[in-house]
């Protein structure tokens, strides 16, 4: 038969109290945003690809910055693409003062296009050349890539390219993908437009070539409409 005495029990009710505790610390557990479905649907893997299209990160996005319809109004006709830069979002313009709103990651500082353009051509998983201002500011990285890169999932353009002119000139400045969610919502890029791959390849198959682009700046605060969800 079992003895307990005062000194044992008072050793085990320490023991049994912990096996009803996590031994997790609450600032070092990471608790995932709860993502709905919409949008776990929305950012999948894209099948029927030249390449491999991997569903997105969305923990490494803003919620804010997802696709969505959105309140837009504005004097622009529908159809035109209107980037906001310093919002982070890019407006395409539909009927009735709605616009499809998507989250964009921007150049950075003193590298951004801004004014008018139109779409004067697409790809589909298009190759990438860096610019002679690229190759000028960091020549080891972008030497070697002078001659351009293949399409494919390591290509900076991703699947698709939106390429914009100006007065019939080349503005070497894109609207295309990225695999790099986490910049989404932030100035990172060379100068160019970054949308999600899911989101650039949504954009592309609604807007034909020929389609206006107004780009806006911090500076152009009072032509920027403000949406409301």
């Amino acid at each position: 038969m079992l003895k307990f005495t005062r000194r044992s029990l008072l050793i085990a009710v320490p023991l049994l109290a912990a096996g009803c505790t996590t031994t997790t610390s609450p600032r070092t557990r990471t608790v995932k945003p709860l993502i709905p479905d919409e949008y776990v649907a929305m950012y999948g893997a894209v099948d029927g690809e030249a390449f491999p299209v991997a569903a997105t990160d969305l923990t490494r996005v803003e919620p804010q910055f997802l696709r969505r319809d959105v309140a837009y109004p504005t004097d622009q006709p529908p159809g035109t693409i209107v980037v906001d830069t310093e919002a982070r979002y890019l407006y395409l313009v539909r009927e009735n003062g709605r616009a499809l709103r998507y989250g964009i990651g921007v150049g950075k500082a003193g590298l951004e296009f801004e004014g008018e353009a139109v779409v004067q051509y697409k790809r589909q998983w298009p190759r990438w050349t860096p610019t002679q201002a690229m190759i000028a500011r960091e020549p080891e990285r972008y030497g070697p890539l002078a001659a351009g890169m293949e399409p494919g999932v390591m290509n900076p353009l991703g699947p698709r390219a939106l390429y914009l002119f100006k007065d019939g000139k080349d503005t070497l400045y894109r609207i295309h993908g990225t695999t790099e969610a986490w910049t989404i919502g932030k100035a990172v890029s060379s100068g160019c437009i970054r949308l999600l791959n899911q989101d650039i390849i949504d954009l592309y198959r609604r807007v034909p070539n020929g389609s206006r682009v107004v780009v806006l700046q911090g500076g152009n605060a009072n032509s920027r409409q403000l949406p409301q969800v």
